[in-house]
Formats: C-alpha cells, sequence, structure tokens
C-alpha cells in the first residue's frame, strides 16, 4: 500500500470527524439531542475531559498527561506508519494502523487546540468561533466533543437477574456517545484481533514449527 493512500484516508477521516465536531459544537446546545433514525441512532451533543468514550483520567492533571500521551502516541504513529509502508507490511495491517493513528489525530486536535479557538459550551447557549474574549480553556485542557448515541435497547433488568441490587433498574444498550475519531481507533483495534493471523501468517508458520521441532526433540528423548 503506497504512502499516498495511507494519507489521503488519514485525511479524510479526519476531515469527516472534525467537520461533525465543528457543525456540533456551533449549532448545539450542551446535551441537546435529535434523532436521525428512529430513537435508535441520535445525535447527542456532550463533552469530555478524558479518554476515548466518555472516560475520564485525574482531573486536571490527568488531562495534560493524557493529552500529552496523546501527542506522543501520534508522533511515534507517524514514523511507525512510515516504516511499516516502507517494510511493505499486509495492507489490511497498514489500514488498521492508519485508522487507529487517524483517530489519536482527531481526538488530539480537540484537547489541544478547542480550549483555545471555542467559547464554552453549556445547556443554554451555543459555542462560538474564536469568540472576542477568548476560548473556555487554555492550550492542551480542550475538551473533546462527542454526539453519536445508539440506545438500540432501554429496558430494566428482570427479577430474576443474579445480582439483586440491580433488579429493576434500568438497562441500555448501547450508552455511550462517542465520535468518528473513538470509533475509528474501535474499529481499527478489534478488526486487528480478528485478522491477526491474516496480517502476520508468517508468525504463526513460525510457532507452529517451533512446536513441532519441540515435539520431535521429545521423541528423540
Amino acid at each position: 500500500m503506497k504512502g499516498r493512500s495511507v494519507a489521503l484516508l488519514i485525511i479524510l477521516i479526519l476531515i469527516a470527524d472534525q467537520t461533525l465536531k465543528l457543525f456540533i459544537k456551533t449549532h448545539y446546545v450542551l446535551g441537546e439531542e435529535h434523532n436521525v433514525i428512529g430513537n435508535w441512532f441520535r445525535l447527542h451533543f456532550v463533552e469530555n475531559e478524558g479518554m476515548a468514550w466518555g472516560l475520564k483520567f485525574g482531573g486536571g492533571l490527568g488531562k495534560i498527561l493524557l493529552t500529552l500521551f496523546r501527542l506522543i502516541a501520534v508522533i511515534l504513529g507517524t514514523f511507525y506508519l512510515r516504516s511499516i509502508i516502507q517494510k511493505k507490511y499486509h495492507t489490511g495491517f497498514i489500514i488498521c494502523a492508519a485508522l487507529i493513528y487517524a483517530g489519536a489525530f482527531g481526538n488530539l486536535i480537540d484537547s489541544m487546540f478547542y480550549g483555545l479557538i471555542f467559547s464554552s459550551s453549556n445547556p443554554f447557549t451555543v459555542a462560538t468561533f474564536f469568540p472576542p474574549n477568548g476560548g473556555y480553556a487554555t492550550f492542551f485542557h480542550g475538551q473533546v466533543v462527542d454526539m453519536l448515541y445508539f440506545p438500540i435497547i432501554h429496558t430494566t433488568y428482570p427479577s430474576w437477574f443474579p445480582v439483586k441490587s440491580w433488579r429493576g433498574d434500568e438497562f441500555e444498550f448501547f450508552s455511550p456517545v462517542f465520535n468518528l475519531a473513538d470509533a475509528s481507533i474501535s474499529i481499527g483495534v478489534i478488526a486487528l484481533l480478528i485478522w491477526q493471523k491474516k496480517f502476520f501468517p508468517h508468525e504463526h508458520v513460525e510457532k507452529k514449527i517451533e512446536i513441532v521441532e519441540v515435539k520431535d526433540e521429545m521423541k528423540i528423548v
């Protein structure tokens, strides 16, 4: 797979991710929600200070450390992608690596710059782009914009559920609100787990050879 094709894939993901985030940030108040397809696919505007899928990590200091981690990962990922392209790794593996890289890059943009270029979002006012009084946060302290929400199943735990304290409580699948960058990372990771044998067939062949050699030695002994 050529480097230009990988770069194009990453750029397209970044454009789609940032376009949707910019639209939501400048058109939705915080917490606003609209159905896209029935009740199971909605756009629901939330922001999170931490990791993908709304997870949080250690307050203000944790936010800086997480953003630094993303920045380092993107820098190292740039060199890694270049290396695996030059070494002509399996196309599927390169695509997965590019998806993970693009997703990390997309959320990094939010963390680094959104606090500088947007006013704060709240349940009553839509954020503005480049506000005259400055953004809502300093460099590295921007919040990640999430909006994709798929509450496919909404029910309650039945009376026979093994955990008694959960019986009668509400249950929702799928509850996390995420963005295209999160989805890109998840697709890349899941695809790697599913097709790793196809992406690295020589490693599995080598392991089989080693097992056979060990068995032969045991027979000789």
